[in-house]
């Protein structure tokens, strides 16, 4: 069995590259909500030193315009397209796929033992290039793991052109002596430093260290990892996606808010967003939860926060049935004579639809699937939010209480009214 791992060279600033061409070679950086601070950056960007990553950016917001550095706000909806076509072209390449992040993917290649490895590899990192102008590294491997460093040496040794393939026993040894136990996909911080006090620094000396100890020290988790390190495949391939456990989102506002409605508007928003998640893996939620927090950075403000966890009458996918929980929840917490900075929404105790049991005396809010699915529908063929609940606000609205965007590029790939012009 042999795996490559594909992983996008900064995602991010790679996405506003592809529209931009005149900022090829230059420095480029990504903010994350509200603009607050640098979460992306290409390798120009990198290469300043003074440009520290997750700093706000009104304070270096000099050192950027004097380096010429280009920054975007976070433009989500751009970078989460071009993650599916990634992900599209790889599936012409291996009819199982794991998306592991919006940027890396598992690709199964059972079967291609005999194949040039290293001309596959480059294959699949010129064809992304080719039809979406987006640089990736490539590693191959016998194990994820193993997949994992070859990516990383694809991608900081220099002379192996963004692909690298671990296909004999000296190419792993070798692999192994490179990378630093901190360089291991899947081990953390406790682990890395439980291991250099028994003097293992790398790579190597980690898959040389008796199992026993590794048993003992770092229980099964670890157990895989050195396994898979010395060429076994522990870590199942899964080409679907695990149901989520829980799902919730949080944004802060783009100006503190006092005016009930308009955090109520953002939180019935949100649990549209997360309603449709939820649809998405036919499951129901048996419990909404929504908070508020202040903006405890202020030295102004008076501060508060609080939540409320409320239980469905029934589990339900339904968008109206978990707003009007929800609001009763948001009603409960909120105390006026505060400014909110952020309201969020968590759906929590969620069960496969299927095992949804009804009440002999309320009726089942699934019923409303038929008006639900009418709504994901039109959304999906005309745009998010083309048909919502009213409670959710107006654009006009809206702008009181979304997120700052002012240098967010155009969506050039799902909105027709901002094309590239030429």
């Amino acid at each position: 069995m042999m795996i490559a791992m594909v992983d996008c060279n900064s995602f991010y600033a790679s996405c506003e590259q592809v529209f931009r061409p005149d900022l090829l070679g230059k420095p480029v950086v990504v903010l994350s909500n509200n603009d607050g601070c640098i979460i992306a950056a290409n390798k120009e960007a990198k290469a300043l030193a003074n440009i520290p990553m997750f700093e706000p950016v009104f304070k270096i917001r000099d050192i950027l315009v004097n380096n010429n550095v280009t920054f975007f706000s976070s433009n989500y909806t751009l970078y989460g397209e071009m993650s599916q076509r990634v992900m599209s072209i790889l599936g012409s390449f291996s009819s199982d796929v794991e998306v592991y992040s919006i940027d890396e993917a598992f690709v199964n290649l059972s079967g291609m033992n005999y194949f040039n490895l290293y001309a596959y590899g480059h294959d699949i990192k010129d064809t992304i290039y080719k039809y979406t102008g987006l640089p990736v590294g490539v590693g191959i491997a016998p194990t994820k793991v193993l997949a994992k460093l070859a990516n990383r040496i694809a991608k900081k040794v220099p002379g192996h052109d963004h692909v690298y393939v671990i296909d004999s026993e000296e190419k792993r040894i070798e692999a192994l002596q490179w990378a630093k136990t901190k360089d291991i996909w899947g081990l953390g911080k406790k682990h890395v430093q439980r291991l250099e006090k028994i003097g293992v620094y790398s790579a190597y000396q980690f898959s040389k260290t008796p199992l026993q100890w590794v048993r003992k020290e770092m229980t099964v988790v670890g157990e895989r990892l050195w396994r898979e390190l010395r060429g076994e495949p522990c870590i199942e391939f899964t080409t679907m996606p695990k149901p989520k456990k829980a799902i919730g989102t949080a944004k802060s506002f783009g100006k503190k808010l006092t005016d009930i409605k308009l955090i109520e508007e953002a939180c019935a928003y949100y649990i549209s967003e997360v309603a449709e998640v939820l649809r998405a893996q036919q499951s129901c939620a048996t419990y909404v939860q929504v908070f508020v927090i202040t903006n405890y950075h202020s030295k102004v403000d008076k501060q508060y926060s609080n939540s409320r966890t409320v239980a469905m009458p029934i589990p339900t996918n339904d968008t109206f049935a978990l707003i009007k929980e929800a609001r009763k929840a948001l009603y409960a917490i909120y105390k006026p004579g505060y400014r909110y900075k952020k309201v969020g929404v968590n759906l929590l105790g969620i069960i496969p639809q299927e095992y949804v049991q009804g009440n002999l005396f309320l009726p089942s809010k699934l019923n409303n699937k038929k008006l639900i699915g009418t709504f994901d529908m039109l959304n999906n063929k005309f745009g998010k939010s083309t048909v919502a609940s009213a409670i959710t606000g107006t654009k006009k609205s809206m702008e009181e209480w979304e997120l700052i965007k002012r240098e967010r590029s155009k969506r050039y790939t799902t909105q027709w009214g901002e094309l590239l012009e030429i």
